[in-house]
């Protein structure tokens, strides 16, 4: 896991136009195997954990579909669920603004010849950052075995959508 990255991601090529690869995708989550697992809204399928599984860290994998020369790609990326990602990054947001905030009270006090205390905040509300960032490694790391299996689903949809991704032929080329 890369100490810095908040949500992993990775892509699979799919040799079919983006809008036959999106409608194959659809059929495919709407099978009886995956049904209830995953939903899809225009270009976007998001795989979800069971909601009896799901712990406060739980992640779900988002992927999208864009249009490449060679037919579509899907983008995908773990993050925490929508609710825990928006408290996450209002969290950040709400520090980041205290620190700037912090760091012009304490200008102000510094240039009317007063001790700069509020410069102090700057350095605490690092320390949140950091803290957060940790907490959502450990979160990433409590969730592995979600995130593994989230993979499992989003790789058995594909396999249903599309084949084996070994034996895919490329519309209108000869297999």
């Amino acid at each position: 896991m890369k100490f810095f990255q908040l949500q992993p991601a990775f892509e699979v090529d799919v040799p079919f136009e983006k809008d036959v690869a999106i409608e194959r995708l659809k059929a495919a989550i709407a099978s009886e195997e995956i049904r209830g697992l995953a939903e899809s809204a225009g270009t976007v399928f998001d795989f979800k954990i069971e909601r009896a599984e799901r712990r406060f860290w739980s992640p779900h994998l988002s992927a999208q579909f864009s249009a490449t020369d060679g037919g579509s790609q899907l983008f995908a990326r773990y993050s925490p669920r929508p609710e825990i990602w928006t408290m996450f990054m209002a969290f950040y947001f709400v520090v980041a603004v205290l620190m700037l905030l912090a760091a012009i009270v304490g200008y102000v006090q510094w240039s009317l010849g007063y001790q700069p205390s509020c410069l102090l905040a700057i350095p605490i509300g690092a320390i949140l950052i950091i803290g957060l960032h940790v907490a959502s490694m450990i979160g990433q790391s409590l969730s592995a075995d979600q995130m593994t299996l989230l993979r499992e689903r989003f790789d058995r949809a594909i396999e249903i959508a599309f084949g084996d991704p070994s034996t895919i032929a490329k519309p209108g080329s000869s297999a």
